[in-house]
């Protein structure tokens, strides 16, 4: 496949080309302090050519290890919140839809202080086998950290201290923190979370390839699509880079009158590629009180819920659709003799079929309405074509973030929740 095939990125619904290309000398100009990484937030710019310089015997010992825990165990609990699974729990449910059958269940936990969620889970667990992948560089983060003490000392008292040490893996700092100083202690295999790679950029690493591994996903094709992605959007000519041109337009957008950028996919697997997309927009984004707020909506699901705001409601958004031409699975509607729901016309059709007449149907409807609409079409997703697809976010994300005039690498605002949160509870020093 060519790399320029991958993806089909069609602005001509949202957008004028003189208007993309009237960005040009800026854009140029912030192309090369990314590549020379000499903007503000330059020292969290190690995911920018990750794909191409990450840890090769890293990910080896990745695969090595995911083998052994997918024949071990029933279900790999990984704790980690924001970046520290959102990236991973996206790609797998993404590829391997939300009723897998082969090989361990993946639990997200760690990502809430939900005492019903969270008993739950631990009820859950006693009657199963599990390995735990504890996801956090300082191994202080209160969410992620509750739950880990709770998921290690029912997997001790399960097996015992000795084999709970083969069945938990760290991915933490390479040297110093809390996580790191338990995981050298007890013997703990350890992944490397990058000094200079921020937790929402943190999909390409060990964050994500270990629980996607382990969910039996080919993690070097990923890595493959990344690096390809990597090396298509290097180019800072507006006329070429798809990239570039839908970072452009957001900011366009976000100066002509939008507020919000609604991220929308035709599959409920797809859905929580919308979670991942809000967080690297909204952290990487909103700050000095400007940029757009990213919401996200699954199709044609929400169509029943949102579908009347988004076509004749405030006119405060625009849409950027991600649509994947030709599913895994698919199947066709069947003959019914009464036909009294009236489907017969739709006898023999794949769902496939009705579900692109859906997309084609309600892109017409919105555009109409007045909704700009960007499209970004694929012809199939697999572990290339999604590592391909999320490089192309986070390079875009990063231009858009420095249109903005904005530090993409940094979220001042979550620490002030956290300090009276502290307060509250009482903790030393707050």
């Amino acid at each position: 496949m060519k790399k320029e095939d991958v993806l089909k990125v069609n602005l001509d619904k949202a957008i004028e080309k003189d208007k993309i290309l009237s960005y040009q000398e800026k854009v140029s100009e912030i192309d090369k302090g990314i590549k020379d990484k000499s903007l503000a937030g330059n020292d969290f710019l190690g995911w920018s050519d990750y794909p191409l310089t990450y840890n090769k015997k890293e990910a080896k010992q990745i695969i090595k290890d995911a083998k052994r825990v997918r024949k071990e165990v029933e279900v790999l609990v990984v704790c980690g919140i924001g970046g520290s699974y959102l990236g991973a729990r996206a790609a797998i449910e993404a590829l391997k839809g939300l009723k897998p059958s082969d090989g361990p269940e993946i639990i997200f936990f760690g990502n809430t202080f939900s005492p019903n969620y969270t008993n739950q889970i631990i009820e859950y667990l006693k009657t199963k086998t599990f390995a735990i992948n504890v996801i956090s560089k300082s191994g202080t983060t209160t969410e992620t950290s509750i739950a880990f003490r709770l998921v290690k000392d029912l997997l001790e008292k399960k097996v015992g201290k000795e084999k709970a040490r083969e069945l938990i893996f760290a991915t933490t700092d390479k040297e110093k923190g809390a996580l790191k100083t338990l995981a050298s202690k007890e013997g703990y295999q350890t992944y490397v979370l990058p000094d200079d790679v921020g937790g929402r950029y943190s999909v390409f690493t060990a964050v994500g390839l270990f629980p996607m591994a382990v969910a039996g996903i080919d993690i070097e094709d990923f890595l493959k699509g990344a690096k390809d992605s990597m090396t298509r959007y290097s180019n800072p000519d507006l006329k070429e880079n798809e990239c570039y041109q839908y970072a452009v337009t957001r900011d366009y957008m976000y100066h002509n009158g939008k507020s919000v950028e609604m991220f929308v996919t035709y599959e409920l697997q797809y859905t929580q590629i919308g979670e991942w997309l809000k967080q690297l927009f909204g952290e990487s984004e909103g700050k000095g009180k400007k940029a757009l707020l990213p919401t996200s909506a699954t199709f044609s699901t929400d169509l029943h819920s949102l579908g009347q705001f988004i076509q004749d409601g405030s006119p405060i958004l625009f849409e950027t659709i991600l649509y994947v031409n030709n599913p895994k699975l698919n199947t066709k509607v069947p003959h019914d003799e009464q036909d009294l729901d009236g489907l017969n016309y739709l006898e023999d059709k794949e769902l496939s079929y009705v579900n692109r007449k859906a997309y084609e149907g309600t892109l017409e409807a919105h555009v109409s309405g007045g909704v700009p609409c960007i499209t970004i079409e694929m012809d199939k997703l697999d572990s290339y074509t999604l590592g391909y697809l999320f490089y192309f976010f986070m390079r875009a994300v990063a231009l858009s973030g420095y249109l903005l005039e904005v530090n993409p690498f940094d979220q001042p605002g979550v620490e002030i929740y956290k300090k009276n949160m502290f307060h509250l509870l009482g903790k030393k020093g707050y």
